[in-house]
């Protein structure tokens, strides 16, 4: 079924697209939702990501905060989308979600991955990552690069060590813990 919305213009804010051997990031499309809500609502995703299920509507609203990013900031999260299969798989990018964290993030790069569980292990992780790490290395040079990981997430935590996240702070998040990393500048 075709989603009403999708009859409408495209957004304005150009989401540049990048490629990997296996992946294409991309802007945000209305016909991710389907497959983002069900990433969402799966006990192997939501588990580092809130520990809750994500219904559609939240799924949605990030969706919307993806092209919101490109919009008034220039730089955002691309939906990852699988080449061989053209299926949505997950998102990878940059945010400032102006975090109630201590330490601050605020105003940094916060970088972050998210990636339907079905095809974890497949290296699809390091291949978005290191293609949204070029991008932002080239155009946000001086930019702080941070980002957030739920301590038990040991995939998340290698992909973000192999590109040069260290950590800087153990601190609580919704009332959850977190580790803060941030990217060195030499690892760029």
């Amino acid at each position: 079924m075709t989603h009403p919305l999708s009859l409408l213009p495209a957004p304005s804010a150009v989401v540049p697209q990048l490629e990997t051997p296996d992946l294409l990031l991309r802007g945000p499309r209305i016909t991710d939702l389907p497959e983002f809500a069900s990433m969402a609502a799966d006990p192997d995703f939501y588990r580092y990501v809130g520990a809750k299920p994500q219904t559609e509507e939240d799924a949605w609203r990030r969706l919307l905060a993806q092209q919101g990013h490109w919009t008034l900031l220039g730089y955002g999260a691309w939906s990852v989308e699988e080449k061989a299969t053209g299926r949505f798989i997950g998102t990878v990018g940059f945010f400032d979600f102006q975090r109630d964290l201590t330490p601050s993030i605020k105003g940094t790069l916060e970088a972050g991955w998210a990636l339907a569980p079905r095809i974890h292990g497949r290296g699809y992780a390091s291949q978005a990552v290191e293609a949204a790490l070029q991008w932002a290395d080239a155009h946000f040079p001086t930019a702080r690069m941070t980002c957030i990981i739920d301590p038990d997430n040991v995939a998340s935590l290698k992909v973000a060590s192999k590109f040069g996240f260290q950590e800087i702070a153990r601190t609580t998040y919704h009332d959850g813990p977190v580790l803060l990393l941030e990217r060195s500048k030499g690892n760029k």
